[in-house]
């Protein structure tokens, strides 16, 4: 696509493009069978009868036999992005950093678009796909990424290793990186990760169609706020936090979703850089959670341990520490200039390097990129990319994530026939890369809210603002007159990355500037109904415009992607009935004073006046509650079937050695026969309204009164479309050690005996949890 200015181009800019790519990919041949092979080559005499380039063979011999032909010098350039080529071993040089946090991106150094490719499919930001809570679409956008991604590798412009998703919690709403995550909840990270793992990696065996990154591990969500940086900070994180919170979505990454690789974050947690944590690293990602795949650093945090957080007394230390603690990979020169130097002073062995290389080129070889010209996927090329069906797909992501916070009066859907001319006011009313967001790349094209709006009725447009800071208030006259001739009024407003980004977190939750003062005199000048559209990666403090009466509704979305404007106009004018939920808490202004983001406890301390974070601790007022969202139509839910009791049956010897105490602080998970402890629920949901629509389920479970008596949490999600009027059953697994289970002080993981509750929208159901041996009775 490309950018349409005209509102009557009746040629859709994605069919253009896809004739375009067609003719361009023939006449260019762009594909895998014209690359030349990164090693492996048979015309290569010297080099295609070696071991490791035998497919025959088990990865693991090619390895060695690879390794064992290196020199030292030669495996110390290997241990960094920009790793070298090996000229006399038929090996080019590779570059590892790409990124495809919501479609392939030119932010890392491995991927390029132009001249050949012109463009890919840039879906909505992490955080609005994450509002559609539906885990099939997170799959199936993965699934459209990594085509994009082989297909650009093929014609020689990308990777194949791509340092994507981002899955830290979204802890504080001043993070200008929130926008890439899937939000403040572990079990929804934990699960948008996985799927989206998926849709990249592919499912073909131990083979890869790309290799992801779980990235920052762990407790990363502070990039320079109050004068303290990313680089500098030491996360305190108890053992409960960091077992039950921030290390949820890295452990499911590893263990369900098979993620080839882990990025370690900039920050120490309890004095010790990640990086350089052999507990973190070695002991858990390697160890218990049994990654198969590579450990990188986040880049230049290897140096920075030594330049900025003067962890270690000599360079040659920070990289000795971090290799030994696990890591594999360091994005960034630091390793390969000071590994040789930690070898020679015997701080290092040479088999710990090896070890690192070893894990790096298993999944290069899982990749297939030691196979010569018999690449998996190489029938991809450019024609493969930017497809009409990945634009429709990116519309039906961004349409199934807007959210629509308030809608009352003569609110949304507006009519083509009541609401003829259409004021669209705002400085995100005409925008296009704002709705990418970051780490984005260059999309195939662009549909603004005022193009998508254009297509529906007459517009009038005013910007209100040159931009989102809205320093001025010298175009809001000309605002107001707009409203004043029109039969509604649409304000896009909100954030972008001058605002929210990394390394820039907000300072505030509130609208930039005279933004607060455009919204309420247009709504006050406007002669029709008023609907506010906030774009923004953080939730925002509007509780003005709620209290507006002459505000219809409020929408928040996100950042909707290359197609939001079509999507956005969708959902104003009924064409799609909004079901979108956030995936964040929306607070007060005031919430933020209590809160320093320093500050890493997720739990309430009342006698330190401090609030909690998240849905699950902070029992404060909100702006909006997590898994808000409204529809134009109404659904009802009713229980169809679920356990009433449930036995958790222990291993022998702790269940001869269990006593009152271990049974009032519950069941350790360890001691457990956990895989026999999987519970069906089935939720009837109902569309009681008049209008089609899709409602996302979300069962919450709360622990037995008394210590655990904590707090509610998600333990279940799925997205069903019901028609006007109709029903449909939706079936949930729920498995007790996973999602009844809470974590102690000392981060140990526990099942609380005794009666659990489930909550259902409105619907309250109790299970009880014994240590008895009894099946599940219905």
């Amino acid at each position: 696509m490309v950018q349409i200015t005209h509102t009557k181009f009746i040629l859709s800019p994605s069919t253009f493009f896809f004739f375009f790519f067609l003719l361009i990919g023939f006449l260019l041949l762009s594909t895998g069978e014209s690359r030349t092979p990164f090693a492996c080559d048979p015309s290569n005499r010297g080099t295609k009868d070696f071991p490791f380039c035998r497919i025959n063979l088990p990865i693991g011999v090619r390895v060695k036999d690879l390794l064992g032909r290196l020199t030292l010098q030669e495996k110390v350039r290997l241990l960094v992005n920009n790793a070298a080529g090996i000229p006399r071993l038929g090996i080019q040089g590779y570059e590892w950093w790409s990124e495809a946090l919501h479609g392939v991106s030119d932010v890392g150094p491995g991927t390029k678009f132009l001249p050949e490719f012109h463009g890919a499919t840039q879906f909505p930001q992490v955080i609005t796909t994450a509002s559609t809570f539906n885990d099939t679409l997170w799959e199936e956008i993965g699934t459209v990424v990594s085509n994009e991604a082989r297909a650009m590798y093929n014609g020689g412009k990308a990777g194949l290793t791509f340092w994507s998703p981002n899955v830290n919690i979204f802890r504080d709403p001043r993070w200008g990186r929130g926008q890439e995550t899937p939000g403040e909840d572990p079990v929804l990270s934990a699960r948008y990760a996985v799927r989206y793992v998926k849709g990249l990696q592919g499912n073909v065996g131990n083979r890869l169609k790309v290799a992801a990154c779980c990235k920052h591990y762990t407790a990363y969500d502070l990039d320079n706020w109050n004068g303290v940086d990313r680089f500098h900070f030491n996360a305190k994180v108890s053992k409960q936090d960091l077992e039950d919170t921030y290390n949820v979505p890295f452990k499911a990454c590893v263990l369900e979703g098979k993620v080839a690789s882990v990025m370690c974050s900039y920050n120490q947690v309890n004095g010790k850089p990640t990086c350089a944590d052999e507990n973190l690293l070695k002991n858990t990602i390697r160890g218990t959670w049994r990654l198969n795949g590579y450990i990188v650093s986040d880049c230049d945090s290897v140096g920075v341990m030594y330049t900025s957080q003067h962890y270690t007394a000599t360079p040659e230390d920070a990289a000795a520490d971090s290799i030994k603690a696990g890591l594999d990979l360091d994005c960034g020169p630091f390793l390969a200039v000071y590994t040789e130097g930690a070898i020679k002073q015997g701080k290092l062995k040479e088999a710990d390097v090896d070890g690192a290389l070893y894990n790096t080129m298993v999944v290069q070889m899982r990749l297939g990129m030691f196979d010569g010209p018999r690449q998996p996927y190489a029938n991809l090329g450019i024609p493969d990319v930017c497809l009409r069906s990945s634009d429709h797909l990116a519309l039906e992501a961004a349409r199934q994530g807007i959210v629509l916070l308030d809608n009352r009066g003569k609110g949304p859907p507006l009519s083509t026939t009541l609401h003829r001319t259409v004021a669209v006011v705002g400085p995100n009313s005409d925008v296009t890369v704002t709705m990418i967001g970051n780490y984005a790349g260059i999309a195939c094209g662009y549909t603004t809210p005022l193009q998508g709006i254009a297509r529906y009725v007459k517009t009038i447009h005013q910007a209100g603002c040159a931009d989102v800071s809205c320093k001025g208030n010298h175009l809001i006259g000309a605002a107001e007159g707009a409203a004043r001739r029109a039969d509604a009024t649409v304000l896009v407003m909100g954030l972008d990355q001058s605002i929210e980004a990394e390394q820039r977190d907000r300072v505030d939750v509130l609208l930039p500037g005279h933004q607060q003062e455009l919204i309420s005199r247009v709504a006050k000048a406007s002669r029709g109904p008023v609907v506010l559209v906030l774009m923004s990666g953080g939730p925002l403090d509007i509780t003005f415009a709620k209290n507006d009466p002459r505000i219809s509704a409020i929408i928040w979305a996100g950042y909707p992607g290359q197609s939001g404007g079509t999507a956005i106009a969708d959902v104003l004018f009924g064409t799609t009935n909004p079901g979108g939920k956030l995936p964040m808490t929306w607070y007060p202004q005031e919430y933020l004073a209590k809160v320093p983001m320093t500050n890493m406890a997720m739990r309430a301390d009342p006698a330190h006046n401090y609030p909690g974070r998240t849905y699950r601790f902070y029992k404060g007022p909100v702006v909006y509650p997590f898994g808000h969202g409204l529809s134009y139509t109404t659904f009802q839910h009713s229980i169809a079937q679920a356990p009433t009791s449930i036995s958790v049956s222990m291993v022998p010897i702790h269940l001869e050695n269990s006593n009152t105490t271990t049974l009032a602080n519950g069941v350790r998970v360890s001691h457990t026969k956990c895989s026999n402890l999987l519970m069906g629920l089935h939720v009837d949901v109902k569309n009681t309204g008049t209008i089609d629509g899709a409602h996302t389920v979300m069962v919450f479970s709360s622990p037995p009164q008394g210590k655990w008596a904590t707090d509610k949490q998600l333990v279940g999600f799925q997205k069903v479309h019901v028609v006007a009027g109709g029903l449909q059953r939706v079936k949930l697994d729920l498995h007790v050690c996973k999602h009844m289970s809470v974590v102690d002080q000392f981060g140990i993981r526990r099942v609380p005996m005794g009666e659990h509750t489930l909550h259902i929208g409105d619907l309250k159901h109790s299970l009880t949890i014994s240590p008895t041996i009894e099946e599940i009775k219905y």
